[in-house]
């Protein structure tokens, strides 16, 4: 099977986890500002309100690997390895500081037309995720995140403003990274901050109704901007596998998966599912809709799918076998006995990416691309300035595999972007040992480094992978 000679390969990155440059040209603060690195930034994601009054001696987006300054010569860098694509984020408050000013700030636009001429320059068609865990911080602490509904207008405003900037720019956009990680990390997702005498599904939900109401205007407006530009969805994608053949288990299965298939159901069907009315009674949820809102969902569905994969998931109904759950991910799974897992717990199944292919293909019809599957590793720089990641290149070649599997199964796909194409701050844990790229960037943990870039191995192997459009692994 071979891939269409058109097909998008490239690589991905977000605004928050690579520009740094934090409060340069006039950015305001955006959510991640305020996180730490390692065990003290699980901690604050899981209750932020430690993070909003806690002094850190180091957070790790302030800096990063200053793709601010470094941009020219990292895409430079992602031409040489043949990039068709460049998956990339623009920070909201680049754009609006606060999330409400009356005006954008116009050094922000500026330095995504030059970001973007850059990619042109080299003939690389510029990926774009409108709010990718960024959202301005003065909209958590002043509106109360996703929960208040004056976040879709402010949203819908800052969409207006760059699809009108770069509607002859860009093509390619995305709505919500991983819209789903609101369930599980909801401060990250949605710039939550939940009472304990709240009902904490009751927020979420409706948070999420606002951003899918949010997902199709911005559709909406790019449409009518440039009838050309293609939107997507974002899911963080995964197949949620049974333990079991019990009955029980296979059940569970079903709704587990149905709670990420929720938001695409959405997005792409441009309504709520059947299986929603007694989901969120179960859970005492009652969505509070505004006139239209049905309507907008349904005039104004995405052209296509994307989605994050690095790893599928296991879920049981046996209490004995729910207490060996795996560590380091946001959505908590069993850990799979079939299954190796890299440092950080995450589990890895090349024919899971196939599989989870198939259903979104079979479910929706429509168009898919992957625009998130790396491995997070701790490289060493050899003394001749590269690093023999062999594991990394073996991780690729069986998903790219197992990708071209699925194509031949039949599901249409666009691209592929592997995850931190050049070494960026993780975003689960805000190290830069958790390293994903073909481009090493000399900086550790604590910020120290001199921010240069050095060629692993993988980066020349990648670079054959496009040029023979998968056809040399």
């Amino acid at each position: 099977m071979k891939l269409d000679k058109n097909f998008l390969w490239g690589g991905a990155v977000a605004a928050n986890q690579a520009e740094g440059a934090y409060l340069e040209d006039g950015k305001g603060l955006a959510l991640v500002d305020i996180l730490p690195s390692g065990v003290k930034r699980r901690e604050a994601l899981l209750n932020p309100k430690v993070a909003l009054t806690t002094n850190y001696s180091h957070y790790p987006s302030h800096e990063s690997i200053d793709f601010y300054h470094h941009y020219k010569e990292d895409i430079k860098l992602f031409a040489e390895m043949g990039f068709k694509v460049f998956r990339t984020s623009i920070s909201w408050p680049r754009i609006f500081p606060n999330g409400d000013e009356a005006e954008p700030n116009e050094k922000g636009l500026q330095f995504y037309d030059a970001l973007f001429d850059e990619c042109k320059k080299y003939g690389i068609e510029p990926l774009v995720t409108l709010n990718h865990f960024d959202t301005p911080l003065h909209l958590v602490k002043e509106y109360g995140g996703w929960r208040n509904r004056k976040l879709v207008d402010f949203y819908t405003k800052y969409a207006q403003v760059v699809f009108d900037r770069y509607k002859d720019k860009v093509k390619y956009w995305l709505t919500f990274n991983e819209i789903n990680m609101i369930l599980h990390i909801p401060f990250f997702g949605g710039g939550l901050l939940i009472e304990e005498d709240e009902n904490e599904e009751q927020v979420k939900y409706q948070a999420a109704h606002h951003q899918l109401v949010a997902s199709s205007l911005a559709t909406k407006i790019a449409k009518e901007t440039n009838p050309q530009i293609m939107i997507g969805c974002m899911l963080a994608a995964g197949e949620i596998y049974p333990y079991s053949c019990h009955p029980n288990d296979i059940w569970k299965s079903v709704q587990e998966n149905r709670k990420q298939y929720f938001f695409i159901d959405v997005q792409a069907r441009g309504e709520y599912p059947s299986y929603t009315s007694k989901f969120l009674e179960e859970r005492n949820v009652q969505l509070e809709m505004e006139q239209g809102d049905e309507e907008i969902l349904k005039q104004y569905p995405v052209d296509f799918i994307s989605f994050s994969y690095y790893s599928s998931r296991l879920t049981s109904t046996d209490p004995e076998i729910n207490q060996n759950r795996t560590t380091g991910n946001a959505i908590k799974t069993l850990r799979n006995p079939h299954l190796k897992a890299s440092e950080w717990g995450w589990q890895i199944d090349p024919l899971g990416l196939r599989i989870t292919m198939n259903q979104l293909y079979d479910r929706y019809q429509k168009p898919l691309f992957i625009v998130e599957n790396g491995l997070g590793a701790v490289d060493e720089l050899t003394e001749d300035g590269t690093v023999d990641d062999d594991y990394r290149i073996e991780y690729m070649r069986e998903h790219i595999k197992a990708m071209i599997e699925a194509v031949s199964d039949g599901v249409d796909l666009m691209g592929y972007t592997s995850w931190g194409c050049i070494d960026i701050v993780s975003a689960g844990t805000g190290e830069m040992r958790k390293r994903y790229g073909f481009i090493y960037v000399d900086r550790d943990n604590e910020g120290n480094g001199t921010n240069k870039r050095y060629k692993k191995k993988s980066f020349y192997w990648y670079k054959k992978v496009i040029e023979t459009n998968g056809e040399e692994l």
